[in-house]
């Protein structure tokens, strides 16, 4: 796949102050959502809601909540582990007051893992929600609304190597965040870092099942990506009662990714 080099501006990483998705980079790919298997559906949206600001989405037949940046969709199953321990070990957003989002976060019951200095200098912290969910949360003062769509970090052996293939594949734009070897897709930073014990199982059925990207023309970039040797999970196909397009596939690493085609109109 071409990789194309855009202008930092346009690529839009930063989503807009409402919870949509971004519009695509020039290879047609955008974040499009992260799946998560959760024993409570109720209570994960309630603290999406609650402590984040989430939308609740409005159509049947899928739930989750929107943020500005992506969607977070819930299948009701009993994950088979927390996020630590994959090679997916959190997702991260951007808020405007880490205090004051910590002082409600532990007010409602949750955990704070941990508060130190990012590797961009400013402050973060990592919580733990229900079902051992990781999630990383930076301080962004300039920030408009109560939470942005931040990062996806992975764990893996050779980070370099796993950043090139995601960035040759969907047309990503390598750069650096702080210290962190990372690459942009609009709405998303996906961060890789190598770390003393490289995380092996999978995240199918764990609490981060899988990430999703979506993609204009679909079924056509599909094509592209197996006459690029890539080994689909699941073939394209469409899900009428959705009104979407769908495929799977897992990258190097054992993290499951989903390439859907409609979620941008939920």
């Amino acid at each position: 796949m071409k990789r194309f080099v855009l202008p930092a501006a346009a690529l839009l990483l930063a989503a807009p102050a409402f919870a949509q998705l971004a519009p695509p980079n020039a290879a047609g790919v955008a974040m499009g959502h992260v799946h998560l298997n959760v024993r409570d559906v109720e209570a994960h949206k309630k603290l999406w809601v609650e402590q984040f600001g989430a939308t609740p989405l409005s159509r049947e037949g899928l739930p989750g909540v929107k943020v500005p940046g992506m969607l977070i969709l819930f299948r009701q199953q009993a994950p088979s582990g927390g996020s630590e321990g994959t090679p997916m070990d959190h997702f991260g957003f951007k808020i405007p007051n880490l205090a004051d989002f910590l002082a409600r976060w532990r007010a409602a019951g949750y955990e704070v893992q941990r508060e130190f200095k990012g590797t961009e200098g400013f402050p973060n912290a990592y919580v733990m929600g229900p079902d051992h969910l990781k999630l990383e949360l930076q301080e962004d003062t300039s920030l408009k609304v109560r939470a942005m769509a931040y990062h996806l970090h992975y764990l893996v052996a050779d980070h370099v190597k796993l950043r090139d293939w995601y960035a040759e594949k969907f047309s990503l734009v390598s750069r650096k965040r702080g210290e962190h070897d990372t690459a942009d897709v609009p709405g998303m930073n996906l961060t890789f870092q190598t770390p003393r014990e490289v995380p092996t199982i999978a995240t199918k059925g764990r609490v981060i099942d899988h990430i999703g990207f979506e993609v204009r023309n679909l079924e056509a970039f599909c094509r592209q990506l197996e006459a690029a040797g890539v080994k689909f999970d699941v073939a394209y196909r469409k899900m009428a009662n959705l009104g979407l397009g769908l495929a799977f596939l897992t990258d190097a690493s054992g993290v499951y990714i989903e390439l859907t085609e409609g979620l941008d109109k939920y």
